[in-house]
C-alpha cells in the first residue's frame, strides 16, 4: 500500500541532523560524550525506501516491532546498519528473529532467552540482548518487574547463543517529559545492582522521540526515535 504524500516529504537527513544536535545539547548538560550515544531509528511501518534514507543520512542503528515487517526491509536494507528488535518477540517469531536482528532489547523470560538462545547457536551466532524491565508499573507494557530482574539476569546469563549487554525499558507516556524522570533513574540504579553480580551493562536503551532528552541526562545510551527522525507515522507503507 502506498504511503500519505506528507510521510514521503519529510526530509530525514535534515531530522536527523537536528535530533544529532539535540542529544548533543543534553549529553553537554549532562557532561558527557555525545559520540557515546547510539541514535536507534525506530522504523514501525515505514518503508524500506525511507529507512534507507536514514541510513544514509548517517543513522547506523534501526529498530523494528515487528519480525515480519523488519524481514521484508532486511531484505531491501540488508546489513547497512545494526537492526535491533525492539518490539515484544514471540517464542514462535525466534528463529526469524536470530537471523535478521544484531540486538534484541526485549528479553523478559527465561523461556523467550531460551528460543533466541536455541536459534541462534543452530546458527552459529552470538546475539546481544537486553533485559527489559517495566518500570513504570503500568499492566499494558512489557517487561519485568524491578524485583524479579535479578532472577531473569541469573537465568539468562549462562545461555550460550545469546548475550546480555544491558537493560531497556519504554517509560510511561507523560504529558511533560520530566515525569519520567524516576522511571529512567530506576534502570540505571537496577543496571548498577546488577553489574555487582558480574553483568556487562553496555547498554541502557530509553528515551523516545518526546522524553529522549530526559533519558540522556539520566544515563541511557541507546535512544529509540521514530517520529522525530521519520515524522507522523504512516497508517500504512510498502515494506
Amino acid at each position: 500500500m502506498a504511503m500519505s504524500g506528507a510521510a514521503e516529504t519529510v526530509n530525514i537527513a535534515a531530522n536527523v541532523a537536528r535530533i544529532r544536535e539535540r542529544i548533543a545539547r543534553a549529553a553537554a548538560r549532562a557532561g558527557r560524550n555525545p559520540d557515546e550515544i547510539r541514535l536507534v531509528a525506530a522504523a514501525k511501518t515505514v518503508a524500506a525506501a525511507r529507512v534507507a534514507e536514514a541510513v544514509a543520512a548517517g543513522v547506523a542503528d534501526i529498530g523494528e516491532n515487528y519480525v515480519q515487517e523488519a524481514a521484508a526491509k532486511y531484505e531491501q536494507v540488508g546489513k547497512s546498519a545494526r537492526w535491533h528488535l525492539i518490539g515484544h518477540l514471540q517464542r514462535n517469531k525466534a528463529a526469524s528473529a536470530a537471523r535478521i536482528f544484531d540486538i534484541i532489547q526485549t528479553v523478559d523470560s527465561p523461556r523467550l532467552a531460551e528460543a533466541i538462545a536455541t536459534r541462534a547457536q543452530a546458527l552459529g551466532r552470538t546475539i546481544d540482548v537486553l533485559l527489559q524491565v517495566n518500570t513504570s508499573g503500568e499492566d499494558a507494557k512489557s517487561g519485568v518487574a524491578p524485583d524479579e530482574l535479578g532472577g531473569l539476569f541469573e537465568a539468562v546469563a549462562p545461555l550460550a547463543g545469546i548475550r546480555v549487554q544491558g537493560l531497556m525499558t519504554i517509560g510511561a507516556m507523560h504529558a511533560e517529559p520530566e515525569a519520567g524522570r524516576p522511571e529512567f533513574r530506576l534502570l540505571v540504579e537496577l543496571a548498577a545492582k546488577l553489574e555487582q553480580l558480574g553483568a556487562e551493562m553496555k547498554w541502557l536503551s530509553m528515551g523516545m522521540s518526546h522524553d529522549f532528552e530526559v533519558a540522556l541526562e539520566e544515563g541511557a545510551n541507546l535512544v529509540r526515535i521514530g517520529t522525530g527522525v521519520f515524522g507522523p507515522r504512516p497508517s500504512a507503507a510498502r515494506w
